[in-house]
């Protein structure tokens, strides 16, 4: 029997609004209940005695969106939040071409999304609405990544003991995860997005290719790697499927494409 196979894909800041107040066990609540409950009470409390300018810059929103992340803010302390599967939630571009809503349920709990509020949920898990990157410091937690690094890595050494596991994350998520611990216990690709002949990693531009193969790659395994090709994105097989590359100038038309977006 073939290992089985995780992905780790980020949050997207762009979310639905909404849900139930329903609540169905999550697959990490048990081990990561306390810590959760510790960042929401800091979200809570900055909400409701910091001073406006720490709270702009902690949530780093504003307007209108402002407003709606400081309610949800509140309704996550309070514990009266909506809720919604992760996959129905998240609505940036990684996610909608993810398309996670014709994915099995099982597929869903193969993807495991880290996040500043709930440290690592599977697509599955009921969230509520909410804005905290993992990179920001929340008195008195400190930053977010430090704090769940030390609860997420044994939390995720037990749960992917064994399998084959494709880190889709960027920087500002991977830092919260020793991956060094992980790959004691199972075998994890780390996917770089790149740009033929540039040294930098392309960022906002391969948001779209990284859904398409975190969906390739739940309903045709590992092997899907090797060939994959989308759009002028492609595998770079003398990295063993450890790159995706492209031109700049594809890299520039996807950027113009789905600027704006999350």
């Amino acid at each position: 029997m073939a290992p089985r196979l995780f992905v780790l894909l980020p949050p997207s800041e762009s979310k639905e609004a909404g849900g139930s107040r329903s609540r169905k066990p999550g697959t990490f609540d048990a081990a990561l209940d306390t810590p959760r409950s510790e960042v929401a009470q800091a979200l809570g409390a900055l909400v409701e005695s910091g001073r406006s300018i720490d709270i702009e810059r902690t949530l780093r929103v504003h307007g209108v969106l402002l407003e709606r992340a400081i309610e949800a803010s509140r309704a996550v302390a309070q514990g009266r939040a909506r809720l919604l599967p992760a996959w129905r939630r998240y609505n940036g571009v990684v996610w909608s071409h993810l398309d996670p809503a014709t994915l099995s349920p099982a597929h869903r709990r193969r993807i495991l999304v880290p996040s500043g509020l709930y440290g690592v949920t599977t697509a599955q898990d009921h969230i509520g609405d909410y804005r905290m990157k993992m990179n920001v410091v929340l008195a008195p937690v400190g930053g977010l990544a430090t704090f769940w690094r030390p609860r997420l890595t044994p939390t995720l050494v037990k749960h992917l003991e064994g399998a084959n596991v494709v880190n889709l994350l960027p920087k500002e998520h991977g830092v919260a995860i020793d991956f060094a611990e992980i790959g004691k216990t199972c075998h994890v690709i780390t996917i770089h997005f790149v740009v033929e002949g540039e040294a930098v990693v392309a960022g906002h531009e391969a948001k779209a290719v990284k859904g398409i193969l975190a969906r390739q790659l739940l309903s045709e395994g590992l092997g899907a790697l090797d060939a994959f090709e989308w759009q002028g994105w492609r595998s770079d097989q003398e990295a063993r499927g450890h790159r995706i590359v492209t031109t700049r100038g594809r890299a520039t038309e996807v950027a113009v494409a789905y600027r704006g977006r999350t």
